[in-house]
C-alpha cells in the first residue's frame, strides 16, 4: 500500500534527508586509499549517533553494519569488513539510511579514489546524470514508468546497462515501502504519481552486462562479468509545487 505524506510529514522527512546527506559528505571527506570499508562504516555510525539519529540499515533483517559499502564490481549491499581495503583507482559506492524522529532518509553516492580509469569516471558521471534525468519534469500525474524509461535511455545511450534485479522504492516511516521504482521500463506506463508520495530513486548502472549474482553472505550483489558498477540515490518527495529532493 502506498502511503501519502502530509506537508508536515515531508518536512520531518527532510530533516532525516539532511542528516543522510551530511553522513555521505563526511564519508566522502574521510574515504581514502589504505583504509578498510569497516573503518569507513565506523565513521558513518559515529556521525549518525552524534546527531541523535540511528542508522536504518543496522540490524535490518539481520544486516550487521550501519552502511552498505560496495567496491568496483560490487553493485550494492557490500558488508563493511576489516578485510576489504580501499585502493587507489577504486570506485566506492556508499549507501546510507538514517532514521530520525521516526522518519527515514536514504541516499547513495559513488566516490572516486585517486586516479581512476576513464571508464570508471564516465560510469560514475553517467549514473549520477541518470538520476537527474529521472527527476526532470517529474510532477504529480507523471507515470511511474517514465522514471525507469529515462534512466535506462540515458544509461544505454552511453554504452552502459541497467541492473534489473534491484529497484528503488517508496520510503517513509519504513525504509522500504510501496511502490517499487524500477530503473528500466516504458514511458507512459505504471501508476501515476500523487502529491505526498515519497520515493527513493536509485540508478544502479553497470559498465558491462546488466546481469548480477548474489553472494553467499545473503547481502552482496556483484556484476556477473566482474566489470564495475555505480550507484546514485536520493529520497524524493512529490508535491503540488514539484519535486523536492530531500537528501541534497
Amino acid at each position: 500500500m502506498i502511503t501519502i505524506k502530509s506537508p508536515e510529514e515531508i518536512a520531518l522527512m527532510a530533516e532525516s534527508g539532511r542528516l543522510t546527506k551530511e553522513v555521505l559528505e563526511v564519508m566522502e571527506k574521510s574515504v581514502k586509499a589504505g583504509m578498510t570499508t569497516k573503518q569507513l562504516d565506523k565513521i558513518a555510525y559515529d556521525y549518525i549517533k552524534s546527531c541523535g539519529a540511528y542508522p536504518s540499515f543496522l540490524g535490518y533483517s539481520g544486516y550487521p553494519a550501519s552502511t552498505c559499502i560496495s567496491v568496483n564490481e560490487m553493485v550494492v549491499h557490500g558488508i563493511p569488513s576489516d578485510d576489504i581495503v580501499i585502493r587507489e583507482g577504486d570506485i566506492v559506492s556508499v549507501d546510507v539510511g538514517v532514521v530520525y524522529n521516526g522518519w527515514q532518509g536514504d541516499a547513495a553516492r559513488t566516490f572516486l579514489i585517486g586516479q581512476v580509469s576513464e571508464e570508471k569516471r564516465k560510469l560514475v558521471d553517467v549514473t549520477r546524470e541518470c538520476f537527474f534525468k529521472a527527476v526532470e519534469d517529474l510532477k504529480v500525474g507523471t507515470p511511474l514508468g517514465d522514471i525507469g524509461f529515462k534512466v535506462q535511455s540515458h544509461a544505454e545511450a552511453n554504452g552502459f546497462s541497467v541492473v534489473r534485479a534491484l529497484v528503488g522504492h517508496g520510503i517513509g516511516r519504513e525504509m522500504h515501502e510501496d511502490p517499487s521504482v524500477p530503473n528500466f521500463g516504458k514511458k507512459g506506463t505504471g501508476i501515476r504519481l500523487k502529491s505526498g508520495m515519497v520515493i527513493a530513486i536509485e540508478p544502479m548502472i553497470n559498465a558491462g552486462t546488466y546481469q548480477v549474482e548474489f553472494l553467499p553472505d545473503g547481502w552482496g550483489v556483484r556484476t556477473k562479468d566482474g566489470k564495475p558498477s555505480a550507484h546514485y540515490e536520493n529520497t524524493v518527495a512529490i508535491t503540488d509545487e514539484g519535486v523536492k529532493i530531500l537528501t541534497l
